[in-house]
């Protein structure tokens, strides 16, 4: 807990059996509440070792995507009593060490959401990124800080912090699925006004840490540009895409009755 409110930590995980430990073990516990692991089918013994270390653990019928994975980690966060939530990848790519400067960035009222930014510092290219990954991400970044109006260093990270507010007001069951669900997030915290900070992160790259194949990293990128274009398009008033309206039935707080239709014990 941090200045009277509870941080959760979400882990989307996916056969992640080979990582999970060393990620677990650097979670600061002096200031986490609550550690919730969703499992999306995997097919390595993820869910076994999770219920061994005494996470709290949900688990995907059939592998449903990462995007649908976090409105799993999000919804049963927030019906736990998060005031504060930070989605860290059990892969341990990114330093859970980290966790308690994001989450003090947002109980103290500076920022609604943090970011763990891998590009800004060195880390990136020390730290193992493809030379290919570093140029897509500076490429898209650029873009989209044209498009969206911001100074973000990258938008593509996978460790970010949320507070409730952010949560339960976003439409995130308008989002995708798949991979490009953590932009649309994003762009959707940025259209409805919530401030965003980051914080310089290294990450390691390793046979391990999970990554995505060059078909879905395309797919992934087309998907982040449209995005923009659609964030840009709603604010020119010349498109209303449904992940920007402020519809209720499209947030979080509408899954909790499905919830329990997705998982098994």
């Amino acid at each position: 807990m941090l200045n009277g409110q509870k941080i959760a930590v979400v882990l989307p995980a996916y056969n992640a059996a080979r990582t999970l430990l060393r990620t677990v073990d650097e979670i600061p516990a002096e200031i986490v509440d609550d550690i919730v692991l969703t499992d999306d089918a995997s097919s390595d013994e993820t869910v076994c070792l999770a219920r061994k270390l005494g996470l709290f653990t949900l688990c995907h019928r059939g592998n449903r995507g990462y995007g649908a994975n976090q409105k799993t980690c999000y919804t049963a966060a927030l019906s736990r009593g998060a005031d504060i939530v930070v989605m860290l990848h059990p892969d341990y790519q990114y330093s859970p060490r980290l966790l308690t400067a994001m989450a003090a960035m947002i109980a103290f009222g500076e920022f609604d959401a943090v970011l763990g930014s891998r590009i800004l510092g060195k880390g990136a290219l020390r730290g193992g990124m493809p030379v290919y990954k570093y140029a897509s991400n500076r490429i898209l970044t650029f873009a989209q800080n044209l498009l969206i109006g911001e100074k973000l260093s990258e938008y593509h990270t996978g460790y970010r912090a949320w507070s409730r507010q952010v949560l339960g007001r976003l439409p995130l069951l308008a989002c995708s699925d798949d991979f490009v669900f953590d932009n649309q997030m994003l762009a959707q915290c940025i259209h409805f006004g919530f401030g965003v900070g980051e914080l310089s992160c290294p990450a390691r790259y390793f046979p391990e840490a999970s990554s995505i194949n060059l078909r879905r990293s395309i797919a992934y990128g087309i998907g982040v540009l449209r995005t923009s274009v659609e964030f840009r398009l709603r604010h020119w008033r010349l498109a209303r895409p449904r992940i920007f309206e402020d519809d209720r039935e499209m947030r979080l707080e509408t899954n909790v009755p499905q919830l329990a239709q997705l998982l098994v014990a």
